[in-house]
């Protein structure tokens, strides 16, 4: 039986489905909670699920799952989700996005802290240090964290778990913009002393504004919830599917959507970097921790031969080059390719597994990721569907850039996206 020709509809068939969506919004809903490095924009997802799960029911799991992008998009069509991820700020935000708020209880909340910001604090006390910023004072000016404690000081009284989440990502975005780093990078680097003379934020009003533009998200997305015939539900786990899986979930998924990072977090996406200031202020554990955890994180000491001839033939290109990266590139796909083993056996059969990749360079060599996620899935029973093109618009960086800093010596950077499709045989 041929996949590609009999079980997929006529708008598939026709291979013109445009997956850029240049012009579209990608903060609708709940997905204007939190900005985040790499985040997967909610139409792939959607797409996705127009595609192949039209009119069904059932469970979408995401083991990579951010700030929740896929889990929200399953929500608003009535699956049950499941989320992993090991940041703990993505998880917070995840967690905050599919949750069913009582609009009504927040809004006595969001009128308790108009009245709050509003009162006088002239006995506040200052922290003089704050557990995971090493100096308070170079990240923020003395004004910004005066207005930092006070928000904190009313969110650590809210007593509802639900209610406080949503004012603490909300005060999460406020502590990274109105710090001394630059807000236009995901990575720590401070404005110049030029820059931080010009730089003013108004905290009160930063913190104000987010909470009503997410107020507006949460209120589209229970317009939509609401109207469903059953209130999905969704859980958000703290769970590393390269060491181990969740036997409670074997052989439950119907559909994973996700996207994996694209390589370890050393050289790609700065992860731990972009949630370094947010997670101190918020009381959560020590990003750098984190990031060990990730993929790629621990270095191996041999570089691993794989079943992708393809995969293998760009590590060894990059070996001749540098045998150190070579084995930090080969060390991000064996946790790819454990994870890839343990996600599998979550999923039932007929199941059907969507990831969204990026074929990175290392050393001027383009890395096979595409073609490395479809072969390590097809050693588990899966059978490639299809693989479709998303050119990638409106991206954080150049289009080239010079990774030797060698003078006039640059290479493209990644803008192309894949998403695979497989189904479990």
């Amino acid at each position: 039986m041929n996949l590609a020709t009999t079980t997929q509809p006529k708008l598939f068939q026709s291979n013109k489905l445009n997956w850029t969506f240049r012009s579209e919004d990608t903060r609708q809903l709940t997905h204007c909670y939190h900005d985040y490095p790499a985040r997967m924009i909610p139409q792939v997802a959607r797409q996705f699920l127009k595609l192949f799960a039209e009119n069904k029911k059932g469970i979408l799991f995401d083991p990579y799952c951010g700030t929740g992008t896929s889990l929200v998009e399953g929500l608003i069509r009535g699956f049950d989700v499941i989320g992993f991820d090991l940041n703990p700020l993505a998880r917070l935000i995840a967690k905050t996005k599919t949750t069913i708020l009582e609009l009504s209880i927040l809004d006595s909340h969001i009128d308790k802290f108009k009245q709050h910001i509003n009162t006088n604090h002239q006995n506040l006390s200052i922290p003089e240090r704050v557990e995971g910023v090493s100096r308070l004072d170079f990240w923020f000016k003395l004004e910004v964290t005066e207005k930092l404690t006070i928000i904190k000081n009313f969110i650590d009284n809210i007593s509802d778990p639900e209610i406080k989440s949503f004012f603490l990502i909300a005060f999460s975005e406020t502590v990274r913009e109105s710090s001394n780093t630059r807000n236009h990078e995901f990575k720590l680097y401070r404005y110049s002393k030029d820059d931080l003379k010009n730089f003013q934020p108004d905290v009160f009003k930063m913190m104000s504004a987010k909470l009503f533009r997410n107020r507006k998200g949460l209120i589209n997305f229970l317009s939509i919830i609401k109207n469903l015939p059953y209130i999905p539900k969704a859980d958000v786990f703290d769970f590393n599917t390269v060491e181990d899986y969740p036997s409670e979930f074997s052989e439950k998924v119907d559909f994973v959507v996700t996207s994996p990072p694209y390589g370890d977090s050393h050289t790609t996406v700065a992860y731990g970097q972009y949630s370094r200031l947010s997670a101190a202020w918020l009381d959560l554990p020590e990003p750098a921790q984190t990031d060990r955890k990730l993929m790629g994180g621990i270095r191996s000491k041999e570089i691993e031969s794989f079943s992708c001839d393809e995969l293998n033939e760009a590590i060894s290109k990059i070996a001749k080059e540098n045998n150190q990266r070579a084995k930090e590139v080969s060390s991000f796909y064996e946790d790819l390719n454990d994870s890839v083993n343990n996600v599998s056996k979550l999923v039932k059969t007929n199941g059907l597994v969507c990831y969204v990749v990026g074929n990175r360079r290392v050393k001027g060599v383009c890395l096979p990721t595409d073609s490395a996620v479809k072969n390590f899935f097809e050693n588990n029973d899966f059978t490639h569907v299809k693989t479709f093109h998303r050119e990638i618009p409106n991206k954080r960086m150049p289009l080239r850039n010079s990774p030797s800093n060698k003078i006039g010596k640059t290479q493209k950077t990644m803008n192309r996206e894949y998403i695979i499709v497989l189904r479990k045989s």
